[in-house]
């Protein structure tokens, strides 16, 4: 039985091949109460007409969207007691549209930076099987590369493995809200 008293969200972010949906998915389904995995990737590839590639200066507005749609999504599934595991480039430039639906819900969100280093990520996004990057997006990987007040948030995962990284950001210490 789900319970209904709202838990938490936890947005694992950082650039593409940092391993966000990989641990996300595996915090979710270790998770010792009922747990939804939001792939954000999800979202942008809803879209079957008028896709804007999302690191495109173009797709400010439909990047915006989508962040207000995950939003609403995690929400709704942690009133309905469903801790949320959020993966996906969400950076502190649409961290507000996180923090405003947790706020307004009353919802504890949580935010979780995995940052490896460069060649790491570049060689990930490349080598994975799904969706492989041959050209990295620009401009990326450097918007994680300063997190400023949000610094805390940040885990060099360029020497973990799968399992170090899911302790970790399961240890906590990532609350927002």
């Amino acid at each position: 039985m789900v319970e209904t008293t709202p838990v938490s969200v936890l947005i694992v972010s950082g650039p593409p091949g940092a391993g966000k949906t990989t641990v996300a998915r595996m915090l979710a389904e270790s998770s010792d109460r009922p747990a939804v995995h939001l792939h954000t990737d999800d979202f942008y590839t809803a879209i079957r007409r008028g896709f804007i590639a999302p690191w495109l200066p173009e797709s400010a507005r439909q990047n915006a969207v989508i962040s207000r749609a995950v939003a609403v999504a995690a929400i709704e599934y942690a009133r309905g007691g469903y801790a949320v595991m959020i993966d996906g480039v969400v950076g502190p430039w649409h961290l507000d549209v996180y923090l405003q639906a947790a706020a307004s819900a009353r919802v504890p969100l949580s935010y979780a930076v995995l940052r490896p280093d460069r060649p790491t990520v570049t060689a990930r996004a490349r080598d994975r099987e799904i969706g492989p990057l041959a050209d990295y997006p620009p401009r990326i990987f450097e918007g994680f590369a300063d997190l400023g007040p949000l610094e805390p948030h940040a885990i060099d995962t360029t020497h973990w493995s799968v399992a170090e990284t899911v302790a970790r950001v399961r240890a906590g210490g990532f609350e927002l809200t």
